[in-house]
């Protein structure tokens, strides 16, 4: 029988680890150490360390420091490391030490032992693996590489997608005139088309203000070793493995116009989270649009009904609820919230280095991974699918006293006023009421009280 545990050593000593782990000495260190949220790196993250270990081997196989046996060898193990071969062999909790050095010291660990399963000679986790780079330059990188890989591929596509379902859902509800609303009450009427174009204009703004964060986030301080000055790298590295990144993602990765400003702050990784934070917000501001449209069926607005996907209570029966509008809305908190994390954290660089990078990075994927589920979900299972009560939106639309205000340049504001209170209280067609407060005959009133009419804007002569 093999033992459960095998003996590893470190420049502090021996300890034991798991005797079928990947991993070291330093990496069993830091299990140890941070028994804390049993969270761990995302995804992204570990695939954003397997690229930049295959980046940093094949540079350096390119400046002849590391034989072709060892970087094919850790080229190919750190390959499978991003594309998520080993992903349970990173173990380590997001909150360890500020550097990320744990989480490092993992991957290297990792692809070391790996790698020395592919060749005879003898591959080690700091000479070789991480030959060239610290904790201190590759752990902002894998900020900047995941976050700019995720928003390219998911988080802005899935806003492009929502963008577009709520404007084939606006084409399709163009001739539907419903009463406006202002403080949530009854306001001049909108057409559905215009209210929901709102909403579309307000998911392409923040594609926009997303994208210009990126050209940003393709700068990456590798390069830059322990405090900047890129002290034990080859003074092309940096600029190697940019480029070997470029090439593999299709991304414009490239070398850090400052090392000192790379290592020392994540103010690039603050300004995404923000825009993010504004993303939420624009999500949470349409589910709660939609929650109120759906509200009903009878004590409510009632306009629209979303589908129909679980029932709404262990004890009412029959009632059904916008579960999907409520769950984007508990994202879009989520998403705030996180934005919260990665500004404190952002504060926290001292000197050459931000000291908080596990809980930016972790926060800050989160937040696009979120914020790309919901959108598509969002439109998916309540944008495209919700029709429209059109009977209660025309009830309301003929007793909508505030349509009155068409009436102000012919009568004046208090005597619209008035006829707009007895309308209210008697429960009356504005219409009606007009004709007998007026000297304007039907004709007159019809044309200048049509709802349709009075949503294309200015006076008409």
């Amino acid at each position: 029988m093999t033992s459960e545990y095998r003996i590893e050593k470190d420049s502090m000593g021996e300890l034991e680890v798991p005797s079928k782990a990947p991993w070291g000495a330093q990496t069993q260190r830091a299990i140890n150490n941070f028994p804390i949220s049993g969270l761990r790196m995302p995804r992204q993250f570990v695939r954003a360390m397997g690229l930049i270990k295959w980046a940093a081997a094949r540079t350096n196989r390119e400046l002849s420091l590391l034989s072709p046996g060892r970087s094919m060898a850790i080229e190919a193990v750190a390959l499978q490391v991003a594309e998520g071969e080993h992903d349970e062999h990173f173990p380590v909790d997001v909150f360890q030490t500020g550097s990320g050095t744990s989480s490092n010291m993992n991957a290297n660990e990792v692809i070391a032992t790996l790698s020395n399963h592919e060749t005879e000679e003898d591959v080690h986790p700091n000479d070789h693996v991480n030959m060239g780079q610290s904790s201190n330059d590759v752990i902002p990188s894998a900020i900047h590489v995941s976050a700019a890989l995720s928003v390219s591929e998911d988080l802005l596509p899935a806003l492009e997608y929502l963008a577009n379902t709520i404007e084939k859902k606006a084409e399709n509800l163009s001739n539907i005139v419903k009463t406006g609303r202002t403080h949530l009450m009854d306001a001049m009427p909108v057409r559905f088309d215009q209210e929901i174009n709102g909403w579309a204009h307000q998911i392409r703004a923040d594609y926009e203000r997303i994208s210009v964060v990126l050209p940003r986030l393709y700068e990456l301080a590798q390069g830059g070793t322990a405090v900047g000055t890129g002290i034990n790298a080859h003074a092309d590295f940096g600029k190697g493995v940019a480029a070997h990144l470029a090439e593999k993602t299709g991304i414009t990765f490239k070398q850090a116009k400052s090392y000192f400003e790379g290592l020392s702050c994540q103010d690039t990784a603050v300004e995404l989270s923000g825009q993010l934070k504004t993303t939420a917000v624009s999500l949470m501001k349409i589910s709660n649009d939609l929650r109120w449209m759906n509200s009903g069926p009878l004590a409510g607005l009632s306009e629209i009904a979303l589908p129909s996907l679980q029932p709404g209570s262990s004890i009412m029966p029959g009632k059904v609820n916008p579960v999907i509008p409520e769950a984007v809305s508990m994202v879009s908190a989520q998403v705030i919230g996180n934005d919260a994390t990665v500004t404190l954290a952002g504060q926290s660089g001292n000197f050459q280095l931000n000291v908080m990078l596990p809980v930016i990075a972790y926060n800050l994927l989160q937040s696009v991974e979120l914020l790309s589920n919901a959108a598509r979900v969002l439109a998916d299972s309540a944008i495209e699918g919700f029709t429209v009560n059109e009977k209660n939106l025309q009830e309301a639309l003929a007793k909508n006293p505030i349509l009155v205000t068409a009436l102000n340049p012919v009568i004046g504001y208090e005597k619209g006023a008035a006829i707009a209170k007895k309308a209210y209280a008697e429960g009356r067609p504005i219409l009606d009421v007009a004709a007998e407060e007026t000297d304007l005959n039907d004709d007159e009133l019809k044309l200048l009280l049509d709802p349709s009419e009075l949503t294309s804007g200015g006076i008409k002569s």
